[in-house]
């Protein structure tokens, strides 16, 4: 008979690294009372032996769920599966599950959502924000009765909880340089909506760049997307727009993936007879498969997963209130196409 295809319980680990069941139970759930050395001890041999947590009688003690909620834009969008894919993998490692819910950037299903989430009693919230919500009371409400909410990626930065973001702006200065480097100086925009944190810190990053190189920084060249690229007839009226600016334009800076792509289709549309220079935000793994070339900015968006999940484990399985928070800027891989 194989033992090891039995779980271990707690008591059992306890038995053999001869410490208490409260210590392991401590060290399994990473609390602060127990050290280091020993957490690790812990962990790796609770591993060997096919330790798993018993959600069920742990829910009973703590009346936790062992459940994380997500509110998220669209699983289909490949930054936000690869967020997800990074919170998982903290989330069961560390026992729980994830509850995922999509906004499609409308807030309307966002509320609904995050109202959905709250009562079916998940422990906490990693929420990003939908295109559309300019007004945050439904949030603020949940967070108001104490439920952990940690923010990725599309933050408010009114609510005060950890948050986890890409440094945007200089990513968007960067990428803004280079294109003046290769000597393009009327470059336009394409800007998702303009109230989300991300396009705040994009556009503030692009200006940034041209004030640089004293190179004037013309509003007409700068169109807001509200619908993220879901809207293929704004895409196009934004492009048609600043395509027929009297002084012209020589590249395109695009805030997101969906923009990107529906920008690429309508500029095959015209059968190639307008060749612009295109870098945008997207962590598609087939963008280098788009013609024409797109250089492309690749957020870290795994590993942004992964800190904001550490983040919201850090909230609720804390003994005392948290009053200190922090936001964790990642860094972001600009890939130049010529």
């Amino acid at each position: 008979m194989n033992y090891l295809s039995k779980p271990a319980t707690i008591k059992d680990i306890a038995k053999a690294l001869h410490i208490s069941a409260s210590t392991v139970s401590r060290a399994l759930n990473d609390n602060f009372e127990v050290s280091t050395e020993t957490k690790v001890k812990v962990q790796a041999y609770a591993k060997t032996v096919n330790y798993r947590l018993n959600t069920a009688a742990s829910t009973l003690r703590s009346r936790r769920s062992y459940s994380l909620g997500v509110m998220v834009a669209d699983v289909a969008n490949s930054f936000f599966s690869q967020t997800i894919n990074g919170i998982e993998s903290v989330a069961y490692e560390r026992g729980y599950n994830v509850v995922i819910a999509q906004s499609h950037d409308s807030h309307e299903r966002e509320l609904i959502n995050i109202d959905h989430l709250a009562t079916r009693s998940v422990d906490g919230l990693l929420i990003s924000m939908s295109a559309q919500t300019s007004n945050y009371e439904h949030i603020e409400n949940v967070h108001s009765t104490g439920m952990p909410i940690v923010f990725f990626d599309r933050v408010v930065e009114s609510i005060n909880t950890f948050k986890v973001i890409t440094d945007n702006f200089k990513t968007a200065f960067d990428a803004t340089e280079i294109l003046i480097s290769k000597g393009f100086t009327r470059i336009a925009h394409l800007a998702n909506a303009p109230q989300l944190s991300i396009t705040v810190e994009r556009l503030a990053g692009y200006r940034a760049a041209l004030e640089k190189h004293a190179i004037p920084y013309d509003e007409n060249l700068v169109k807001f997307c509200p619908g993220g690229g879901r809207d293929a007839v704004e895409v196009e009226d934004a492009l048609r727009s600043v395509l027929s600016d009297p002084s012209g334009i020589e590249a395109l800076f695009v805030a997101s993936d969906r923009i990107i792509i529906e920008s690429v289709r309508w500029l095959n549309m015209l059968n190639h007879t307008i060749d612009l220079p295109i870098i945008g935000f997207s962590n598609s793994d087939v963008i280098d498969l788009i013609r024409p070339k797109v250089s492309f900015i690749r957020q870290s968006a795994f590993e942004m997963g992964q800190v904001a999940a550490r983040m919201l484990i850090k909230l609720i399985e804390s003994k005392y209130p948290v009053y200190t928070f922090e936001t964790e800027m990642l860094g972001a891989e600009i890939h130049w196409r010529d």
